[in-house]
């Protein structure tokens, strides 16, 4: 099982305006917190989500939150 790679330790803030996403699970991808494909060489694969609200969201930095693609504040523990 291949592991996550910690993007950052931290959520991201972003804006969100209503639609699908794709959030990075596997850490590599060059334009997080989004997928952009990197994970094609693991086991691990992006989290579709949807928004249906314009606002200001905490995306998990860290790949290690237990509800994703939301921070839950799990980078403080590694």
């Amino acid at each position: 099982m291949t592991d996550p790679v910690i993007a950052q330790k931290g959520p991201y803030e972003v804006e969100l305006e209503p639609g699908t996403y794709w959030w990075c699970a596997c850490g590599r991808s060059q334009l997080q917190p989004f997928c952009d494909g990197s994970h094609k060489n693991t086991d691990l694969q992006p989290l579709k989500f949807e928004i249906t609200k314009k606002d200001k969201y905490h995306l998990c930095g860290c790949k290690h939150t237990a509800s994703p693609p939301f921070c839950d504040g799990t980078h403080e523990k590694l």
